[in-house]
């Protein structure tokens, strides 16, 4: 098979702490292209390397030119503890399972930086009066079974992704029903970075501990159920997933701030999507602007959840090309 430069086939894979998410990516032309994206459920593999010999076996491809996987952890050496899902992976592991010349392991929010600027507006939905584009670095961050960040510089055509574990940073409450859940969370967990609040885990714990630190009484539930019950006006649901979009806001502007992103923040992960109109219609907004004497930095920031469903593939596909300058259709 021929290399990459020529026109052969790669392989790309988002590995989550839920999902593993796998395409082939041709280069015939300056753009890259996924062709059958497949998801596989991370739970029913002992590890990465079966998922893709099984998704190698699928489409029937041998032993494709080169390989980039997204993963949801920190990566030292080449080699990656998943933080979510119980997975050791390493480069050299990859190149042995799938038969690679080359293959290269990304943390899955820089994928999802690379992405971010390549994705077309019918595939993001605004949240806030803005413009659809900003100018200027980028912040990308979300929560799906854990909570992710990262960020992108631009700078004179040249895009340059910031890795980063932001997800775990400390939990910064805004009201005393947040100091409580924080002292609730404490007791638990000792340390609450946002993501024991921003994640699906997260969601869970939050709303008990939210109806504690209110007075009322709720039955524990998966975030699945928590997130349809508040889409169906359920009173008790619908003030966990605003309270949880509450903290995201302020999640999202802090980050903006740290990042110096005042080119937009985009909201990746698997929530963000299935929350939306409670997204558009709750305190995140509000929450992302409320920053005391830089309200007006803020208001001119505008953010956007990402709909398209593999960011991270795309952004794979973007660190695989030689000039990095691929673009998204």
């Amino acid at each position: 098979m021929s290399g990459l430069n020529g026109g052969g086939l790669g392989l790309v894979g988002d590995i989550g702490g839920t999902n593993a998410r796998f395409a082939l990516v041709e280069f015939d032309g300056p753009d890259p292209r996924l062709i059958e994206p497949t998801t596989y459920k991370g739970e029913d593999y002992g590890k990465a390397e079966d998922a893709i010999e099984e998704y190698l076996h699928k489409v029937g491809v041998k032993h494709p030119d080169q390989a980039v996987v997204a993963v949801a952890g920190p990566i030292d050496h080449g080699s990656v503890h998943m933080t979510n899902l119980d997975w050791r992976i390493s480069e050299d592991s990859l190149r042995r399972a799938g038969g690679f010349r080359q293959a290269l392991l990304i943390n899955d929010f820089t994928a999802q930086a690379l992405a971010a600027p390549r994705i077309s507006p019918r595939d993001l939905r605004q949240i806030g009066p803005l413009p659809t584009s900003g100018e200027g670095d980028l912040a990308i961050l979300g929560p799906g079974t854990g909570f992710g960040a990262a960020g992108m510089m631009r700078r004179h055509g040249i895009d340059t992704p910031l890795t980063t574990e932001g997800g775990h940073i400390a939990f910064a409450p805004t009201d005393e029903v947040e100091i409580e859940i924080l002292r609730l969370l404490t007791k638990k967990y000792g340390r609450v970075s946002v993501e024991r609040i921003l994640s699906g885990p997260g969601m869970e714990d939050l709303h008990v501990a939210l109806g504690d630190a209110e007075g009322r009484e709720v039955a524990p539930l998966e975030a699945r159920q928590i997130t349809e019950q508040a889409l169906n006006g359920c009173a008790d649901s619908l003030a966990t997933v605003n309270r949880f979009c509450a903290v995201l806001g302020s999640t999202a502007g802090d980050l903006a701030l740290a990042l110096g992103a005042r080119g937009g923040v985009f909201i990746a992960g698997g929530i963000g999507p299935k929350i939306i109109d409670l997204l558009e219609k709750g305190p995140f907004r509000e929450r992302f602007e409320a920053k005391g004497r830089f309200v007006d930095y803020m208001k001119a920031i505008p953010t956007h959840v990402i709909l398209h469903p593999h960011t991270a593939l795309i952004g794979a596909a973007v660190a695989m090309t030689p000039d990095g300058k691929a673009s998204i259709s």
